[in-house]
């Protein structure tokens, strides 16, 4: 870890192939055996060291061929392509966990899991996070096609709302939970059905999430 002192603060589309709630929130085994999921971060305000993150995205494709803290999992890591070259320096630290405290943010854990970091994308990054209404749209041309929702209640027919607490996260404190669907393509090739998604606002520094 540097000295660099970074800030980001923004809203949060996850969407994995887990059951609805997702077991890893408590310390259980993926649904399926193995996690894949993808992900988008969209900094309504940001900073790295000097550097300016303001209205900027990146996104992820990851997989794991079991439960994350077993590791060997891979990742591609997606820049917006609006970023210049020093933004996506930083942007290409923080998502790999430097200039970060070991445990602080879910980048820095996951970093350790990796045993296949594919080279960055570069790329435009259309997404719309609506955390209060769980729903989001991730297009990311070539590489990922996802949407979240509310989960439906099946008796009634109305959008079932659920929420995940986590006092000591280092994703976040509260998310909402909901539903989604992806397609990715590249050398992470998944096709997530109708599972886990959740949808948060985000505020973490390189100390960890702030609650």
């Amino acid at each position: 870890m540097t000295d660099t002192k970074w800030m980001i603060r923004g809203r949060e589309f996850i969407h994995c192939n887990c059951a609805y709630g997702c077991p890893c929130q408590f310390n259980a085994r993926p649904t399926h055996g193995g996690c894949h999921a993808v992900g988008v971060v969209h900094i309504d305000e940001g900073q790295h060291g000097g550097v300016k993150l303001d209205g900027l995205s990146m996104a992820m494709i990851v997989s794991w061929p079991g439960a994350i803290h077993e590791g060997h999992g891979s990742v591609v890591p997606i820049i917006d392509e609006r970023a210049d070259e020093k933004q996506r320096a930083a942007m290409l630290r923080i998502m790999s966990g430097e200039d970060t405290e070991p445990g602080a943010t879910f980048f820095q854990v996951f970093s350790t899991t990796y045993e296949k970091v594919h080279d960055p994308v570069f790329a435009k990054i259309d997404s719309e996070v609506d955390v209060t209404g769980r729903s989001a749209t991730l297009n990311v041309p070539g590489w990922i096609k996802a949407r979240g929702e509310p989960i439906i209640n099946p008796v009634s027919g109305q959008p079932h709302h659920a929420r995940i607490n986590l006092p000591s996260g280092f994703e976040y404190d509260v998310c909402e939970v909901g539903r989604g669907w992806a397609d990715t393509q590249g050398p992470i090739a998944l096709s997530i059905p109708d599972s886990h998604a959740h949808f948060s606002k985000v505020h973490m520094t390189g100390e960890g999430v702030v609650h």
